[in-house]
């Protein structure tokens, strides 16, 4: 019993296997199987306190059922809902072997459960969160079925806490397990972006420096001590003193 509800219950900590709980699953081996967010619980055997929860609960779904429902009949169950992991399936083949050393029952239900962390309760975790191997706490609820004249009781699957990460059981693995010990080189430094331009627009060169109209740009100074030859247009003008002419002429007039 769980919060007063006699068909409900809350488990202790357990594993959860063939997890359902993000997407709709249809058993393709059953003919027109309705797809339902469904969950395997294994429980371990030193939990006791939920396993005896479990057996209440049935019962009491049963019972009620046959007050109500199945007017006084008491059908035999075709199936106790909750088996030891050591032993066979219902089918009569053998449990996988992390059912070892737990009981083993499975809940389904069509309304999407939510799934949410011990930390935040009121947020629900992403779908990657959620895995065949993690534990949790589950609520369920047990109900009374007559379909077409066959009786029993059903294990609804009610909300996931939960608890802890545990090894996947899908046979994949993490991350973090694949790529534990890898080293990565450092990426190469990138090379500095060339300076860009407008579409259409073409990089000028240095400007060249500008003079006043009529203004001839003055050479560099001579070095002191040199004698620059004959006709250099830095040379000056020698004149004779007495006819006023040009003792050197100039190549340039």
């Amino acid at each position: 019993m769980y919060q007063n509800i006699a068909t409900k219950v809350l488990t202790g900590e357990c594993r959860l296997s063939y997890v359902h709980l993000s997407q709709p699953y249809a058993n393709p081996n059953q003919q027109n199987a309705e797809p339902k967010y469904s969950v395997t619980l294994l429980i371990p055997k030193s939990d006791q306190a939920t396993y005896n929860d479990i057996v209440k609960s049935r019962d009491a779904a049963y019972e009620a059922a046959v007050q109500n429902d199945w007017k006084g009949a008491r059908p035999q169950l075709r199936s106790l809902l909750i088996y030891d992991g050591d032993g066979v399936r219902q089918d009569g083949s053998a449990f996988g072997p992390e059912c070892k050393g737990h009981y083993v029952i499975t809940a389904s239900t069509k309304r999407k459960p939510q799934v949410v962390d011990g930390s935040n309760i009121n947020v629900e975790l992403a779908p990657q969160d959620i895995y065949s191997g993690m534990y949790g706490r589950v609520t369920l609820n047990f109900f009374a079925f007559n379909s077409n004249g066959n009786k029993g009781i059903g294990c609804g699957l009610g909300n996931v806490l939960k608890t802890k990460d545990g090894e996947p059981l899908a046979g994949g693995s993490t991350a973090a397990q694949d790529f534990e010990g890898v080293s990565v080189p450092a990426p190469a430094p990138a090379a500095a972006p060339a300076p860009a331009y407008a579409p259409g627009v073409v990089p000028q060169a240095a400007p060249v420096q500008a003079y006043a109209p009529g203004v001839v740009p003055q050479a560099a100074p001579v070095q002191q001590g040199y004698t620059p030859a004959a006709g250099y247009m830095n040379v000056p003008q020698q004149i004779d003193p007495i006819t006023g002419a040009p003792l050197n002429p100039l190549p340039f007039t």
